[in-house]
């Protein structure tokens, strides 16, 4: 029987980074940048005003004041965006807006609030000091800068900064695509009215959820009934273009284990892990595709994909782990079984530090596990915990 840790390690080799991928800035929101990003320019890319006001000589307006305003004619206009270069004469000012390029010569820009507003002349009640109101080009940014370094998470303030660059791709680490596909010739799909024997698909459904939290694309295979043929050909179909299958069902040691019967002599290596729920479990590649085969009971394939395959799957994309893993105080006693690590839903309370077992351990209870917020990490050695013992617990948010 193979270890959680053995385990763990055969998956996180199995699951590989793609290449990385160049691809527009407003489409990586949220990827991992694959290199630096150098500045092209500086930025600001020229002298700009920061406020509404007046491009003066500093020099002009040294003594202004209420008491003794200066009084200049306006002979340029220069809103945002105007693209002629401008020089300012010797006792002129030009009226000029924010963002709106300094015209040369020009020290300081005279906030409009410091003056009467003229458009043909200006009095000014406030004296200037030497770039006043002057963003200076390459102040924030200067050409050569490595402004984002390889390994960064890109968010909205990343992007806006490439944008503000005139960048129009980046390379980054590109999400996995994971094709999801849940076997059972009693699954039907939610709306339809169940037949004796027939239960609702889940599985795909929360998985992809749990895909898409992990950072990934997540696409749902159609269901398969107990049928080699039929599992064989979603597989080709929906392989083909994946990083990573994930199939859920089919594994175990019954008469009806289409997975198991597909893939045994496909690449996919089927064994028992000593863990609670998740025992059945498989890993391989089909066809050089990765392919994992989690169990079909509803808390077993969760929880296996918490345990093995969340991490490694932010990993191949260049992300942090995301679930927090520490110790809580346990409020109540509770069992485990003997030689198997048993994952335990839970609910912790950050604000006592303690955590107490929700539900019983059984795989199908699947309403427990929508109200944890924690699984109780127990060691395949322990069998008994009492109240007030310190357990590993992992996040489930």
């Amino acid at each position: 029987m193979r270890s959680v840790a053995e385990h763990q390690q055969v998956v996180a080799e199995l699951i590989r980074a793609p290449a990385p991928v160049r691809i527009p800035v407003g489409a990586a929101e949220r990827l991992v940048l694959a290199a630096d990003v150098i500045a092209p320019l500086n930025l600001p890319v020229f002298d700009n005003s920061a406020m509404d006001g007046y491009a003066v000589r500093y020099q002009d307006v040294a003594g202004a004041s209420p008491a003794d305003p200066v009084v200049l004619p306006v002979t340029e206009d220069i809103p945002a965006g105007r693209t002629d270069e401008l020089i300012l004469e010797p006792g002129t000012a030009h009226r000029i807006m924010t963002g709106a390029p300094i015209p040369a010569a020009a020290s300081a820009v005279v906030p409009v609030e410091a003056t009467d507003g003229g458009t043909e002349t200006v009095t000014i009640t406030q004296a200037a000091t030497a770039g006043q109101h002057v963003r200076s080009a390459g102040e924030d940014v200067r050409a050569g800068d490595t402004v984002l370094t390889a390994g960064t998470r890109l968010n909205a303030p990343a992007l806006g900064l490439a944008a503000a660059l005139g960048l129009e791709e980046l390379t980054v680490r590109p999400r996995l695509r994971v094709v999801i596909a849940s076997t059972g010739s009693e699954l039907v799909p939610s709306g339809t009215p169940l037949r004796p024997g027939q239960i609702y698909e889940s599985n795909a459904v929360m998985l992809a959820a749990a895909v898409q939290e992990a950072g990934a694309d997540a696409v749902v295979a159609p269901t398969v009934a107990d049928d080699v043929g039929q599992f064989l050909s979603v597989l080709e179909e929906f392989g083909a273009q994946a990083d990573l299958v994930i199939t859920t069902g089919g594994v175990s040691a019954g008469a009806y284990e289409v997975v198991k019967d597909a893939l045994s002599d496909a690449g996919v290596t089927f064994v028992s892990v000593a863990m609670q729920p998740g025992k059945p479990q498989g890993a391989g590649h089909v066809n050089g595709v990765p392919v994992l085969t989690l169990p079909g009971n509803p808390v077993s394939a969760l929880v296996s994909f918490e345990v093995f395959v969340r991490e490694p799957l932010r990993a191949a994309m260049g992300l942090a782990p995301a679930r927090a893993r520490h110790e809580a105080i346990l409020t109540d006693a509770i069992s485990a079984p003997s030689g198997k690590r048993q994952f335990r839903r839970g609910c912790w309370d950050a604000d006592a530090g303690t955590v107490t077992a929700v539900g019983p351990p059984a795989s199908h209870h699947l309403r427990w596990l929508a109200v944890s917020n924690c699984l109780l990490d127990i060691p395949e050695d322990v069998t008994e915990l009492a109240a007030g013992t310190r357990v590993d617990v992992w996040n489930l948010t």
